[in-house]
């Protein structure tokens, strides 16, 4: 159910028809969590991350076929309630990895990237991001500028609880 998925945070952005599927899953020994979930864990437990998508092999509005030619893991500690409501800023999110085509597994239009986090010793959140371009981070478009050659996907978080 749609309304549930936006409820629960389960849900992702993206523009142009760059991908049409975003699947994100961290496991460690206490479980799995997704996209808008939570997954407790010990302090400095390894946690693996598997980001699954489809990269389909269609058309979009403009008449393109956009491919991802990266993928960001964005990772950001949790602070807690802003004194500000209106901030939209964390300033400790940053890209921790960058994933390129060399570094993904392709099968037929479904992609999939593994990889392990960091020690974690605090709350964290995780979320992913992937550009068909080449802009190291997203930037406005300027007047004139085509719009299709700049696409871009976004993941809610998926938050990790150190216990």
């Amino acid at each position: 159910d749609v309304l549930d998925g936006l409820r629960r945070g389960r849900i992702f952005a993206v523009a142009g028809d760059l991908i049409t599927e975003l699947d994100v899953v961290i496991a460690a020994s206490t479980g799995t969590a997704r996209v808008g979930e939570t997954l407790p864990i010990a302090a400095n437990e390894q946690v693996e991350v598997t980001i699954r998508f489809l990269d389909p092999n269609t058309h979009n509005e403009s008449g393109d076929n956009p491919q991802v030619s990266r993928v960001d893991l964005i990772l950001g500690n949790v602070r807690g309630p802003v004194a500000d409501p209106n901030a939209d800023t964390n300033r400790t999110t940053r890209v921790i990895e960058r994933f390129s085509a060399g570094e993904w597994t392709r099968n037929g239009e479904s992609v999939t990237v593994e990889t392990t986090l960091p020690i974690i010793d605090g709350d964290v959140y995780i979320r992913v991001r992937g550009t068909n371009g080449n802009d190291v981070e997203p930037v406005m478009d300027t007047i004139g500028e085509d719009p299709w050659a700049d696409l871009w996907f976004y993941s809610n978080p998926i938050f990790i609880e150190v216990r």
